[in-house]
């Protein structure tokens, strides 16, 4: 009988310390919860900072835009300056041309 009883108090022993072991269904649904919040925030806050990233890119780039029109925009004032001086200075032989071939 003594043996009976040791191993029913072995097999409780067992069964309980097993029982307090597993988690409940409410425990791992929480647990489960906790890890996708978790999860969500660490992803917002990624996606924050890609979007920080982001917004800086647009404005190096169009700094760096506007001040390749600006040279582009003299250069090119700087070219046709040239060419109306050129154009202006073959017209004006021009006509002094005709004007002494008028007179003669």
């Amino acid at each position: 009988m003594k043996k009976v009883i040791s191993a029913l108090a072995v097999l409780m022993i067992t069964f309980s310390a097993g029982a307090q072991e597993k988690q409940t269904v409410k425990q791992t649904v929480k647990k489960d919860a906790q890890a996708v919040g978790n999860a969500a925030k660490r992803g917002a806050n990624a996606t924050k900072k890609g979007v920080q990233k982001g917004a800086k890119w647009p404005e190096k780039t169009a700094k760096k835009g506007a001040q390749a029109t600006e040279k582009g925009v003299k250069k090119g004032a700087n070219w046709v300056s040239d060419k109306s001086k050129k154009g202006a200075k073959a017209v004006d032989k021009t006509y002094q041309k005709v004007k002494n071939d008028v007179k003669n």
